[in-house]
This record gives C-alpha cells, structure tokens and sequence, in this order.
C-alpha cells in the first residue's frame, strides 16, 4: 500500500507472543514492499528478529533501565522516525502511550478504556476464540492491510547454527531437546517425569539435551536429580544461541512456553505439554508438519491460573494425567517427519 511508507509494529514483551506476530510482518511487507518497516519491542526478545528480510530496523526497548528514562528514549527516537503507521499488538498503558508518541497519522490498537483514544484506528475483538496469528490480523485488516501470512518464522545465520554445536551432546542420532521449564508453575509437567522421558529416549538411543531459561535452575536440579541417565544440559545461553540449538534438534518437547514457539517457527517438529492453557488457540502449529499439542481434560479447564489453587490429589491434574507414555509417543511420531 503506497499511503504507508514508514511502518511500526510493537509487541512489547514476552517471547512466545512476538514469535506469534511474525506472520504479521510478512503480511505487511507483502502489501507494502518499498516500505520502510520497523519493530519495537524487549531487548532480549526481539533479538529472536535479528535477520528476518522482511524488516529494516528493531527497536529494543531495555526494561531493565528505569522506566521513565527508557520511557522518554523510546518515545523520542520513535519520534523522528516520522511514522505514518504505527500498529500496537500489546495494548497496555505503556505501549499505548508510545504510540501515541510516533505522532503516526494512522495509530491502531485496541479498544480499551481510557487509553483506546490514543488510537486513531481501534479494533473491537468480537471475543470468538482465535488464535494470536488470527487475532493479530484484526489489526492488519483495521489499517487496510490484508493478512496474508499464516506461518511464523524465525531466521539464524549459518554461523549460528554452526557454532551452537559445541555446546550440543556429541553423535550422529537423532537429537532431541528438552524444555521443562514455564515462566508459571501451574504451565509446568512435572519435573520427574521430564527426567523419566529423557531416560528412556536416550534409552532408544537418542541424544537429549536439556534446555533452560533464566530463573529455571530448581526445574533442572530436580529434573536431573530424578534423572538415572545424566542428560546432557544446555548452559545458559542468548536467546538467539537458544534458538541455534533448537534449530539443531529433530524433536523438541516443550511446556507452553516460548522456546515451544521458537522451535515451531524454526520448522522442527514441536510437542507442545498443556494444562492450564488453551492449545486450539496457543498451539497453531500444523501436525502434518510434525507438530502435537497434548492436553489431558479436567473439570476446571481452562482456568488460565498461574498457580493451581485445587488441594489434594486435584492439585495439577491436568498435568499429572498426562503420562510419559504418550509424550514419548508424540515423539516417535515427530521423528517421522
């Protein structure tokens, strides 16, 4: 669309949710290819876009800085970028106001009380289940832009997939990666049984590495120390080097986090662990391309808790009726492809 020529997109934060915009952006430079399109997000998390063709620039915003300094660099710089679209896929006061800030003639957000008049354009979601990539594109539709695009991607250099390999168990099997951590507990398969299906895939004759994100040291002491095989675990690493050993993977199991995502837009084959979240709608991922969302039903789903408040044998049941038997299943089935 010629009328936009300098575009900002924003999701703000969290890893999963701006691996799940990216179809968005291919859908813009699709209808706008001479534009110039920018995106402004977390630091950390929007290195994740580093090398994506479809965009001109990234904008980090540092959260770790005190929020009014950062705030008021943020807001200059966006400033002078002379946007004449700005789409805010976040929506809180914060991104609302940064908006605001870009001075874009045509500004689209949400309706929220309050801060929905910082838009020019605002998007009233009908509340039907959609999945993010479906209700990301009411935003597109809202500037005039079609979605286009259904597939999130991800893109790492050759060097990157390269030099993660060090850091990898040693071998020619098939390699298959860990995650069995959650920014929530209530997100969180039990520990124990992560450590019995690693056991029994390098059992079959697997490689296995254990991957982790800040914060989740306890999860892995506990994996390991249930654990009688000694899986090989990941350091710490950027998160762009955590997508370089993902890449390297042929089956990557996962709780509902963002590495699930990560692994999903590198195109390996994901196996996505649910319970209190919903996985038609966080899960869009394809199962003819290898992908599987495991959920076992429970009465109080879905309960979108971060801690699971139900006593007794009730307390994480939806995680504790899923058995390793079927993740290792899942598995198999992800090695098909």
């Amino acid at each position: 669309m010629a009328e936009y020529q300098r575009i900002l997109l924003s999701r703000l934060r969290f890893v999963g949710d701006i691996v799940l915009t990216t179809p968005v952006i291919r859908s813009v430079r699709a209808a706008c290819p001479e534009a110039r399109i920018a995106y402004l997000g977390d630091r950390h998390a929007v290195s994740l876009l580093q090398g994506n063709p479809h965009l001109n620039e990234i904008i980090p915003y540092d959260f770790s800085r005190p929020a009014a300094l950062e705030q008021a660099r943020v807001a200059w710089l966006l400033r002078r970028r002379g946007f004449d679209l700005a789409i805010d896929m976040f929506n809180n006061p914060r991104s609302a106001l940064l908006t605001y800030a870009t001075g874009a003639r045509v500004r689209v957000g949400l309706e929220r009380r309050g801060r929905g008049m910082l838009y020019t354009l605002r998007v009233r979601d009908d509340g039907r289940p959609k999945t993010p990539v479906e209700f990301y594109g009411q935003f597109l539709l809202a500037a005039g832009i079609s979605p286009s695009a259904a597939a999130t991607e991800l893109f790492l250099a050759a060097d990157e997939r390269a030099s993660i390999q060090a850091l990898l168990p040693e071998g020619t099997a098939p390699l298959i990666g860990i995650h069995p951590g959650a920014t929530w507990p209530a997100k969180r398969w039990p520990a124990e049984r992560f450590a019995d299906l690693a056991d029994r895939l390098a059992g079959s004759g697997y490689r296995v590495v254990i991957t982790a994100g800040p914060g989740e040291s306890d999860v892995i002491r506990r994996l390991l120390n249930a654990s009688g095989s000694a899986p090989h675990v990941l350091p710490l690493v950027p998160l762009r080097a955590l997508a370089a050993a993902i890449s390297r993977c042929s089956v990557f199991v996962s709780n509902d986090a963002g590495p699930m995502h990560i692994a999903a837009a590198l195109g390996v084959p994901t196996v996505g662990i649910f319970g209190p979240g919903e996985e038609n709608i966080w899960f869009p991922y394809d199962p003819a391309l290898g992908h599987t969302a495991l959920r076992r039903d429970v009465p109080c789903h879905p309960c979108h808790l971060d801690f699971c408040p139900r006593p007794g044998d009730g307390y994480m049941e939806c995680m504790k009726l899923l058995s390793v038997d079927e993740v290792e299943a899942a598995v198999e089935r992800g090695l098909l492809f």
